[in-house]
């Protein structure tokens, strides 16, 4: 980018420093009651107040069948924040965010309720000056989501006015298969605009996730590399050391290939992947994204390249843990997924004949997600087997969890008179580098909604790709046979090895 004539680049440098500050506006939380909103938004939102974010008449709107005063609600926010927030308490900060707290009861067709949510709003546009700004975020499970958008029209709360917004923040999962998140989206789109409509994936809310995009397009270092030429294959893992907890309910008849491969992990590949945006506006970024999910194609044998399995008992932890079968409420004979792994392709230029591999799972060895770029082995080596065989292949390593940072690993001499190279690491963490703690996902993307900031969000063509991909392979396994059994505390079933063993290649252990 060239700088613009007559500009003063120490201004423009100190300018973009400077953090964006939302307007006037208000959220309102349907769901309120629920772990999402206790342990990360009402904490996200104090956390922005904190730091400077939010407007000062900044008002939080909880919506819930519970019997509560504005003054019991104030009393939630606060112990959720004094338990989870990731700043510090500050008395006056708490005094100014507490003064734009209301509480409205009330279930789903509750017509009534809404009048009240209606009046409420029109209360706090003079009370607090949130100059008609509202978005509306359904923390609720999915099958709320057509009656409270539609009630959110019937009562004109979705209503655009000049000089004012109103928008729909939506949790995942968008649908479970390609028809169910296109009828969504035809509910939600018919009540608002497309472009106010903010689905929340919040790996993108992540610090690691975006700085893929840095990593990328603002070194020269890695792009003339990032290709079929040098690189070998690709590994997205999201592992996760739990078991389902408490739930059940949600995660029975989901499964680990539409909770995590069909939204956190494309997404990843996609950035992964993607092609250079014109910039990094929200329209760019999507055209790019929607590119390539557009050209990933499943392997045509799915019996070979992908593998799903189920935690059984085992060791996590030094602490016995249970079977996916035998945990509280799960159908003995069910046949969802706790670990699913496929192999994709990329139909492009830059990816053709490259596997990119995505795992995910549940018990597993420990928790991590990272994004492995491994390269081919050096096409011609002088030094004689004997002295290099410690070495592996060069990777790059984007750690989005829990270490955050990026780990470059090559081939070094080791000391000492023989000619022997071993791999070592180099190594880059967020926290040793930067002395600011990264905010946490939902402080990000909490602000970007209320900026009507949209590039970190998927939109409606991602969302119906995604499913576009994975929909043939669950398909495949609703016919095929049952989950593969894996002892907890393990990296996943027998046949996710064999599967990369086949193409002669191994999964990494993080």
């Amino acid at each position: 980018m060239s700088a613009h004539h007559g500009a003063n680049p120490l201004r423009d440098a100190a300018d973009r420093r400077l953090p964006r500050i939302a307007g006037p506006s208000g959220l309102v939380i349907f769901g309120v009651t629920g772990d999402l909103s206790r342990k990360k938004l009402m904490p996200a939102v104090y956390d922005l107040a904190n730091r400077g974010l939010l407007p000062p008449g900044f008002s939080l709107v909880g919506f819930a069948r519970r019997d509560w005063e504005d003054e019991d609600f104030a009393q939630v926010v606060h112990d959720a924040v004094k338990e989870h927030s990731r700043t510090a308490f500050r008395e006056e900060v708490w005094q100014q965010l507490s003064q734009g707290m209301r509480f409205v009861q009330g279930t789903f067709d509750d017509d009534q309720a809404f009048d009240t949510l209606k009046s409420t709003i029109q209360d706090l546009d003079k009370s607090q000056g949130t100059g008609g700004n509202f978005a509306f975020y359904l923390s609720v499970p999915p099958k709320f989501f057509p009656k409270v958008v539609q009630q959110l029209k019937k009562h004109g709360l979705a209503d655009q006015r000049e000089g004012s917004w109103r928008r729909a923040v939506i949790e995942k999962p968008f649908g479970h298969d390609l028809k169910s998140a296109q009828e969504l989206n035809a509910v939600v789109h018919e009540v608002f605009p497309p472009h106010e409509v903010f689905r929340i994936d919040h790996y993108l809310g992540k610090e690691t996730v975006q700085n893929i995009l840095a990593l990328r397009f603002a070194n020269t270092l890695f792009e003339p590399i990032w290709n079929r030429s040098y690189v070998d294959h690709v590994q997205i893992t999201m592992a996760e050391d739990i078991g389902i907890g408490g739930r059940a309910g949600y995660y029975d008849g989901i499964g680990a290939a539409r909770d995590v491969i069909q939204n956190h992990l494309l997404q990843l590949l996609a950035l992964t992947a993607m092609e250079e945006p014109a910039s990094f506006d929200a329209d760019a970024l999507v055209a790019e994204k929607t590119k390539v999910l557009g050209a990933v194609r499943l392997p045509k044998d799915l019996a070979a390249h992908t593998v799903r399995g189920q935690y059984a008992a085992g060791w996590q932890g030094g602490e016995k843990a249970v079977g996916y079968l035998e945990e509280d409420g799960i159908d003995p004979k069910s046949k969802t997924d706790t670990f699913a792994a496929v192999k994709l392709e990329i139909e492009n230029r830059r990816w053709a004949g490259v596997p990119f591999y995505l795992r995910t799972g549940k018990r597993l060895g420990r928790r991590v997600t990272e994004i492995a770029v491994v390269f081919q082995r050096a096409p011609h080596s002088p030094f004689d087997h004997t002295a290099t065989e410690e070495l592996g292949q060069n990777a790059l390593v984007i750690r989005v969890q829990p270490d955050e940072g990026v780990t470059l690993r090559f081939g070094s001499k080791v000391p000492g008179t023989s000619m022997e190279v071993r791999d070592v690491s180099m190594d880059f963490q967020y926290g040793e580098s930067f002395t600011e703690s990264s905010p946490e996902a939902y402080e990000r993307l909490i602000l970007d909604v209320l900026l009507g900031d949209a590039n970190l969000f998927p939109r409606t063509e991602e969302v119906e790709l995604s499913w576009k991909i994975l929909d043939p392979v669950e398909t495949y396994w609703d016919k095929h046979g049952k989950p593969a059994q894996y002892e907890s505390g393990t990296w996943g079933p027998v046949e996710a090895d064999e599967m990369l063993a086949r193409d002669g290649r191994s999964w990494r252990r993080p």
